[in-house]
């Protein structure tokens, strides 16, 4: 049964973009009974998650940025051709 507990949680950590071999520590270090080290394993994993995701929003807004400067330009293109 201690088997299963620990696949579970390691699979429900993979779930959650933690690494195989991460997953299969913090797993461990929960069925042996070391919960303390466990949620430590676990808030790093967070921390690298909220940095992923911080990355992320960085890329989300610099598309954001060339998306409006692009439609400035077809909008200024536009207007251009109208004053002819």
């Amino acid at each position: 049964m201690q088997i299963d507990k620990r696949e579970k949680l390691k699979q429900e950590l993979e779930g959650t973009g933690c690494g195989g071999e991460a997953a299969a520590k913090i797993a461990g270090l929960c069925c042996e009974g070391k919960a303390d080290e466990a949620l430590r394993q676990m808030r790093r994993q967070r921390c690298t998650l909220i940095e992923q995701m911080h990355e992320s929003q960085r890329k989300v807004d610099r598309m954001d940025h060339l998306i409006r400067r692009q439609e400035k330009e077809l909008e200024a293109g536009a207007k251009a051709k109208e004053k002819r």
